[in-house]
Formats: C-alpha cells, sequence, structure tokens
C-alpha cells in the first residue's frame, strides 16, 4: 500500500509522478470523457501503480479538481495592453480572441475537458464562471482603452458580456463541430461581431 512507503519517498519522485498522473488525466480526460476514463487507464497512461494514484488523489474527481485548480490560467491575459488597437474597439477584440484563444488554447483542460464536463461537475462549472467573470473584466478594460470618448460603465458592461457569450459560444461550436460537423465561425463571422459590438457600444455611448 503507499502508506507503507512514505518515509522513502522524496520530494523530485513525488512531484514527477503526481504530474505524470495528471498528465494522463488531462489527455484521456480529453480523448474520452472523464466518465468513461477508469483509474486503471490511468495509471497505466501514467506509468505508475493504481494505488498511487489513489496516494496523492483519493478519488477521481479529486483529479478533475486538481487539473481545474492547477491548469486553467489564473489570469486570462498579461498585458491588456498588449491586445489594445487605440480608437479601434473591433480590432481589439479580435486581438483579445486570438491573445486568449479558447478554441485552439495548449491546455486540453481549457480547451476541451472544460466545456464537457462542466454540465455535471461542480467544481468545473464553479471554475468556468469564475473564467468568465474575469473575462467579462479583461474585456471591459480593453473596450474602455481602445474607444476614442468615454462609454457609461453599463455600456461596457453590456457590450463585454455580448463578446464574452459570443467567445464561449464559438468555443462551444468547435465542440459541436467536431461531434456532429456543424460548420465552425470563420474569422470574418468573428470580425462581424466584434464590429457589432463595437458599433452598439459607440451608439448606446
Amino acid at each position: 500500500m503507499p502508506g507503507r512507503h512514505v518515509g522513502r519517498r522524496n520530494a523530485k519522485r513525488d512531484g514527477d509522478a503526481r504530474q505524470l498522473i495528471l498528465d494522463a488525466a488531462e489527455s484521456l480526460f480529453a480523448a474520452q470523457g472523464f466518465d468513461a476514463t477508469p483509474t486503471a487507464a490511468l495509471a497505466a497512461a501514467a506509468g505508475v501503480p493504481k494505488g498511487l494514484v489513489f496516494y496523492y488523489f483519493p478519488t477521481k474527481n479529486a483529479i478533475l479538481s486538481a487539473l481545474m485548480r492547477e491548469r486553467v490560467p489564473e489570469h486570462p491575459i498579461d498585458d491588456v495592453n498588449a491586445v489594445v488597437a487605440p480608437g479601434d474597439p473591433a480590432t481589439s477584440l479580435i486581438n483579445l480572441d486570438t491573445a486568449i484563444n479558447l478554441r485552439d488554447h495548449h491546455s486540453s483542460v481549457l480547451r476541451v475537458i472544460m466545456w464537457r464536463e462542466a454540465d455535471t461537475h461542480p467544481d468545473v462549472r464553479r471554475r468556468l464562471r469564475q473564467l468568465r467573470d474575469q473575462l467579462l473584466d479583461v474585456t471591459a478594460r480593453v473596450l474602455q482603452e481602445s474607444v476614442p470618448t468615454p462609454i457609461r460603465p453599463s455600456t461596457l458592461r453590456a457590450c463585454a458580456a455580448a463578446w464574452v457569450s459570443a467567445m464561449f459560444a464559438i468555443a462551444g461550436t468547435d465542440r459541436l463541430h467536431a461531434l456532429d460537423d456543424i460548420p465552425v465561425p470563420t474569422t470574418d463571422d468573428l470580425l462581424s461581431v466584434a464590429q457589432v459590438v463595437a458599433a452598439g457600444m459607440t451608439h448606446l455611448g
């Protein structure tokens, strides 16, 4: 049993094994889903004994929670000013979408697992809500920095919500495309949405 060998462990080996388990979980959960992935398959993919999986994670849900906690970026974007095109809110929104890249993010947790498991796992749903709140804040700041004239806070919030909803919808459409061949929005489609949001913001003031 894993507990009998705690005294012979060392920090590096512990860290390596734990990361191997998380790496395997990220890959398998993304490929076949959380419910369809048995713990034995995780252990085999990680190259560790099944008992070692339970040493670090008492339940499979604990593995999913760790992925949400550790592999979803704490901040969607580091530098808001890097995406702002002064005087051009539509381009600024496109730059923001490119920087965040929900559809093709290098992390399978952010790109696939979070969207797939949100309906049935409270930890995932909670992290998705946090991500949405963070994106709303970032988008409002990007819009505020990109417009040449002051805009009411209520207008900024409404336009930010519209853009974040569009990014989420497009990320979800990519998943549906993989499952049912639903057409994926093009770059021009996304630009059109950005232009509508920017025009609405200017009109509402």
